[in-house]
C-alpha cells in the first residue's frame, strides 16, 4: 500500500492499464512489428544486449563508489559493495568475450556504410568484415585489460590509502567510469534500440545545452551598466563599420555577356550571384521576357570552348579579360565578388546591431549585452519550434558549411540538437530568471558583506535556493523537449517518430504504428515526470 501511495495518480492509471497494453502487444503481430520498428531493433541485435548491460554495470558501479563514499555515514557499505561490483564486472569484461559483439556493433554503426571498408557492403544490419572484426576484437581486448588495470589501481588507492593518493583514486574512478558511461549511453550507437536511443540522446543533450545557454542569457541579463562597457561597445561598432566599409569598397570585377540569346547562357564558377540572377531573370537591356536557361562551367576556358562548339550554349557571362573579342557584347557590368560582399554585409549588420544595443543601453542605463540577451530571449520565444529546427538544420547549417569551405558540416542530429537547445534556452532563461528573482535581496547583500564575490554568491547562495524553486517548471520543460524531439524527424533523423513514419509507409497499417508510438511517448514522459517528482521530494525542505 505504501508503494501505491508513493505513485503518482497518472502512473497508477497507467499501471492499471499495463496488463491490457501488454496483452495488446503480445497478441497482435501488427503491434509487435510496429513496436520493433519504432524502438529500432535490428535483426540479431539481442547478442549486443549482454555486453551493453555488463559495461553499464561496470561504469555505474565505479561511479557509485565515489558517490556513496561522500554520502552519510551509513553509506560506506554501499561504496564497498559498488567497489566489489565494479571489480567483478571489470574482470568479466576483460576475461570474457561478452562485450566483443557490442564493440563490433558500435564500430559497424559508427562508420559510413557506403564508403567505409570496415563493413560488408549491401548487408543489413551492418556487419564488419572478418579482418575488421579481428582488428576491433584486438583493440577491444587491449582496452578492456587496460580498464581492468586502471580499476584495480584506482580501487586500491581509494580504499587502502589516504590523503592525495585516495583523492587520486577518486578522480580516476570518476573520470574513467563517467566518460565510459556517457559514451555508451549518449555517443555509441545502439543497434538494439536505435530509435529510442536517438530520441533520448537528442532530448537529454538538447536539454543540457539549453540549460547552459539559458544560464548564459540570464548572466548577461544581470550585467550592470558601466561607462567603460558603453565606450567599449561604441569602439567595437565603429571598428566593425570601418571593416564593413573596407570590404564593400573593394574594386569591382568587370563582366561581359557575349554571344547571342538563342540558347543557354554559360556562367563561370565564382561569378557574383546577383549578376547571375540578373541574367537568368532578364534584368539587363535587351533581355527576353522569359527566363534565360543557364549552364555552369568550371572556368572561362570551358565556357569559351562550349561557345565555339555552337551546341546548346549560345552566350556566356565572362570576365572582360577572358571574353573573346570576335563575339558581340550584349551587356557589360561590374559587381563586387560574393566573398567581399558577404563579409561586408555581415560586418555592417553586426555594427548596426551593436550600435542599437549600445544606444538602448545608454537610454535605459543598462549593459548592451543585457539588452542583447533580452532581445534574443524575446525573439526566440516568438518563433515556432518547427521554424527554428528547419532554419538551423537547413539554411544556417548550409551557410556555415559554405563559409568554412566544408570544414564545419555537422550531422543532422547535431543540427537538430542545436536547434532545440537554442529554442528552449529562451524558456529556460525565463525560468532561471524568475527563480533568481525570488531570492530575497538581503541574502545577496549578506553574502557580499561576508566577502563573497559575484561568482561565489551565485554558486553558493543564489543558485542552490533558486534550484529548489524552479524544479517543477524545469521538469515541465524536460517533458516538453522529450516530446518535441519528434520535430527532428523533419531533418530525416531516425528517432521514434521517423521510424514510425517509415514503418507506416511500408506496412500501410492504419492504427498500430501511431498507437505504438503514442504509448511509447506516454511511457517516456511518465518516467520523466516520476524522475522530476523524485527530485522535487528530495529537495523539498518545507515538508521535512
Amino acid at each position: 500500500m505504501r508503494f501505491l501511495m508513493r505513485l503518482r495518480p497518472s502512473n497508477l492509471i497507467i499501471l492499471a492499464a499495463l496488463p491490457f497494453i501488454v496483452y495488446l502487444f503480445a497478441s497482435s503481430g501488427d503491434y509487435q512489428r510496429s513496436l520493433r520498428a519504432i524502438i529500432g531493433i535490428e535483426h540479431g541485435s539481442s547478442a549486443f544486449v549482454p555486453g551493453f548491460l555488463l559495461l553499464t554495470l561496470a561504469f555505474a558501479a565505479g561511479l557509485g563508489v565515489v558517490l556513496f563514499s561522500r554520502a552519510a555515514a551509513r553509506r560506506p557499505r554501499l561504496a564497498m559493495t559498488c567497489g566489489a561490483l565494479n571489480l567483478i564486472a571489470a574482470i568479466a569484461v576483460a576475461a570474457t568475450g561478452v562485450v566483443r559483439p557490442y564493440a563490433a556493433s558500435i564500430v559497424a554503426n559508427a562508420v559510413d556504410p557506403f564508403t567505409s571498408r570496415l563493413v560488408v557492403q549491401g548487408v543489413t544490419p551492418r556487419k564488419l568484415t572478418d579482418a575488421a572484426e579481428a582488428m576491433v576484437n584486438g583493440y577491444a581486448s587491449a582496452l578492456f585489460l587496460a580498464y581492468l588495470a586502471v580499476t584495480v589501481a584506482a580501487l586500491v588507492l581509494f580504499f587502502f590509502t589516504g590523503g592525495r593518493a585516495a583523492k587520486a583514486g577518486r578522480v580516476i574512478l570518476l573520470a574513467v567510469n563517467g566518460i565510459g558511461l556517457v559514451s555508451i549511453l549518449f555517443i555509441a550507437p545502439m543497434a538494439f534500440a536505435a530509435g529510442v536511443a536517438t530520441t533520448i540522446r537528442a532530448a537529454v543533450a538538447a536539454y543540457i545545452l539549453a540549460a547552459l545557454l539559458g544560464l548564459v542569457w540570464v548572466g548577461l541579463l544581470k550585467l550592470d551598466y558601466s561607462r567603460r562597457a558603453h565606450f567599449t561597445f561604441i569602439a567595437i561598432a565603429a571598428l566593425l563599420a570601418v571593416a564593413a566599409a573596407w570590404f564593400l569598397l573593394q574594386p569591382r570585377d568587370d563582366y561581359a555577356l557575349v554571344g547571342s540569346l538563342g540558347g543557354k547562357v554559360g556562367v563561370v564558377a565564382g561569378t557574383p550571384s546577383g549578376m547571375i540572377g540578373a541574367v537568368r531573370y532578364g534584368q539587363f537591356p535587351g533581355a527576353p521576357e522569359d527566363e534565360v536557361p543557364l549552364r555552369t562551367f568550371k572556368g572561362p576556358m570551358d565556357a569559351v570552348a562550349a561557345l565555339a562548339k555552337k551546341a546548346d550554349v549560345s552566350a556566356a557571362l565572362l570576365p572582360v579579360a577572358a571574353a573573346p573579342a570576335d563575339l558581340p557584347v550584349l551587356w557589360k557590368t561590374s559587381a563586387l565578388n560574393d566573398r567581399d560582399k558577404a563579409s561586408g554585409i555581415t560586418l555592417a549588420v553586426l555594427a548596426i546591431v551593436i550600435g542599437l544595443l549600445t544606444f538602448g543601453g545608454h537610454i535605459h542605463r543598462r549593459h548592451p549585452l543585457s539588452i542583447g540577451s533580452e532581445f534574443i530571449v524575446d525573439t526566440i520565444r516568438g518563433i515556432p519550434m518547427l521554424v527554428i529546427v528547419l532554419y538551423v538544420g537547413l539554411p544556417l547549417a548550409g551557410a556555415l558549411k559554405d563559409a568554412t569551405q566544408g570544414v564545419f558540416d555537422p550531422p543532422n542530429l547535431a543540427r537538430g540538437i542545436a536547434a532545440m537547445a537554442l529554442a528552449y534556452s529562451a524558456y529556460l532563461a525565463e525560468i532561471f530568471r524568475s527563480g533568481i528573482n525570488a531570492i530575497p535581496r538581503g541574502q545577496i547583500e549578506a553574502a557580499r558583506s561576508l566577502g563573497l564575490n559575484g561568482w561565489q554568491t551565485a554558486r553558493l547562495v543564489i543558485l542552490p535556493q533558486a534550484f529548489r524553486i524552479i524544479i517543477p517548471p524545469l521538469g515541465n520543460e524536460l517533458i516538453a523537449i522529450l516530446k518535441d524531439t519528434s520535430l527532428l524527424s523533419i531533418l530525416s533523423i531516425r528517432d521514434i517518430t521517423q521510424r514510425m513514419r517509415e514503418f507506416q509507409s511500408a506496412s500501410f497499417l492504419p492504427f498500430a504504428p501511431y498507437n505504438s508510438a503514442a504509448i511509447f511517448y506516454i511511457l517516456l514522459t511518465l518516467a520523466a515526470a516520476s524522475l522530476v517528482s523524485t527530485v522535487e521530494r528530495k529537495y523539498d525542505i518545507k515538508h521535512r
